[in-house]
């Protein structure tokens, strides 16, 4: 069965694809249930504007998409097989991050014992707005329209990457976030590479840098091996460039020049291509400069835009 994700990187199965595309044409008015994330009773988002449309549940109502019929018939207007999902979803909340790596290892999401690994060395809790809810396998609001992926898509873009993140690499993220996943290439890179992570919103620039000082690696981050700028990420970050590694955290509409130009021979990129459907693209430059390009998985990102339109969107 096809996977996707939903706004701020989670999986959803096809069915629940097909709801989005009758009810929204994107993670700004998709209901937030579709998303695989909780709405209250009276279906009324709650006040994150990525997701600031109201769904008005209504009783016995069905939806059609060719031969897929979606009953919405339970007491909170959702259909009945998506909402079994979520409470089967919700019910994964897990102790510690250890015990939602081993969940994520158990249902074959984590292959590789070097990701997880470093997804168990990098405390998600540290970088959560809300520790109580972090390890829950589900993307979260971090603040200013943006989220931090599921633990999930963190595992699959690690594994995609694994072998472009050895010791004394070099790795660009753009959309850096709260700096999860940035934190956790510093790990893979070691010491003798470096990492940047490039976010165009101030205030998550100095999270991550917080997040990072209350982990385990704060001494990559005192010494250089590990930076944050204030950028705005489509353009990369020329000033440490090769990377070996290249990682965007937001939906790109096509894939941007000057990440290509940032590109090493012989190293990897991951971004989400599309606006309504996208694909997970990993993009492999050759040594003669060409590249070549496959899809992973279908996703759904947040846009790759820019600041003033994020705050506003």
């Amino acid at each position: 069965m096809v996977m996707w994700c939903g706004a701020g990187g989670e999986r959803l199965d096809m069915q629940q694809r097909i709801a989005a595309s009758i009810l929204g044409k994107g993670p700004h008015c998709m209901p937030r249930w579709v998303a695989g994330l909780p709405c209250s009773r009276t279906g009324t988002v709650p006040s994150n504007r990525l997701f600031s449309r109201t769904f008005v549940p209504r009783q016995s109502r069905t939806a059609r998409a060719g031969s897929t019929q979606l009953s919405f018939d339970s007491p909170n207007g959702l259909p009945l097989r998506l909402l079994r999902r979520m409470e089967s979803f919700w019910s994964g909340r897990h102790r510690d991050n250890r015990s939602l790596i081993e969940m994520l290892q158990e249902r074959g999401i984590i292959k590789s014992k070097r990701v997880a690994d470093v997804m168990e060395q990098i405390d998600r809790g540290f970088f959560v707005p809300e520790r109580n809810l972090a390890y829950v396998d589900s993307p979260m609001p971090i603040g200013f329209n943006a989220t931090i992926s599921a633990p999930h898509m963190h595992g699959l873009c690690l594994e995609l990457l694994e072998d472009h993140l050895q010791p004394g690499m070099r790795a660009l993220d753009v959309g850096s976030g709260s700096g999860y996943l940035t934190a956790c290439f510093a790990l893979m890179v070691g010491q003798q590479g470096h990492v940047v992570g490039v976010e165009h919103i101030p205030e998550l620039v100095q999270q991550s840098i917080d997040n990072v000082n209350s982990c385990k690696i704060f001494d990559l981050l005192a010494a250089g091996n590990l930076s944050f700028h204030l950028a705005d990420g489509r353009h990369g970050w020329p000033d440490e460039a090769p990377y070996d590694t290249i990682h965007v955290g937001a939906a790109a509409s096509y894939i941007p020049e000057a990440l290509v130009k940032q590109l090493k021979p012989g190293g990897r990129m991951v971004i989400p291509i599309g606006d309504i459907f996208q694909d997970l693209q990993v993009i492999d430059k050759q040594s003669d400069g060409s590249v070549k390009e496959w899809s992973a998985t279908s996703v759904r990102y947040v846009p790759l835009i820019g600041k003033n339109e994020q705050i506003g969107y």
